[in-house]
């Protein structure tokens, strides 16, 4: 209950942040959907299309993996996603921030989204999907460096259709949210280290 707890409030925190100062910025955070976007323009296929085989795909790969408890917890995250960004949506409300206070909060709530989900065995159904994959194969590889990474590829790809603008938004917002994701892992990676040394 308490993993279900931290995945539900870590989709809150992201769908509220997507939709309130990630997308009204018009900020390309290098994610499934800029994927979709990108391969839109390419191959002509409609975006929803896109984004929904992207998912399938990944949470197959969370199923083959990572194993089921990821699987079916990843399901309910994307869920919750879906469900509570259709809520935010629907709702209507501007905040008006600036883009440097608005990248910060949205990076800082975005972090903790993720750290939230991944810290309860389940991943976003987004590219963190691979970044986890890589980690299970080789402790030494960084989950949020790793997201880093993928992100920064897709916002290369999307460098002609979005324009410059929209990627060095994207390229700021990347680094700050993966940064803080990457000091919360560690924090939690070392609370864990030390709570079996105490029980040893």
């Amino acid at each position: 209950m308490r993993d279900v707890t931290k995945i539900i409030l870590g989709n809150i925190l992201m769908t509220f942040s997507y939709t309130y100062l990630v997308i009204p910025n018009e900020i390309i955070n290098g994610g499934v959907t800029s994927s979709a976007l990108i391969l839109n323009a390419l191959t002509g296929i409609g975006i929803s299309i896109l984004v929904n085989v992207l998912t399938l795909l990944l949470l197959l790969s969370c199923l083959i993996f990572l194993g089921r408890e990821f699987f079916l917890k990843s399901i309910l995250s994307s869920f919750c996603f879906m469900f509570f960004f259709h809520i935010f949506y629907s709702l209507n409300i501007s905040i008006d921030l600036n883009i440097v206070l608005g990248i910060i909060i949205a990076s800082a709530f975005i972090a903790l989204g993720y750290y939230l989900c991944i810290s309860s065995n389940a991943s976003t159904v987004g590219f963190d999907v691979i970044a986890l994959i890589l980690n299970h194969r080789n402790k030494k590889i960084d989950i949020a460096v790793a997201i880093r990474c993928i992100n920064y590829i897709v916002l290369l790809f999307g460098l002609t259709v979005y324009g410059l603008p929209s990627i060095i938004k994207g390229v700021a917002f990347t680094f700050l949210y993966s940064f803080i994701l990457k000091k919360m892992l560690n924090r939690n990676h070392s609370v864990a280290k030390g709570n079996i040394k105490k029980v040893v």
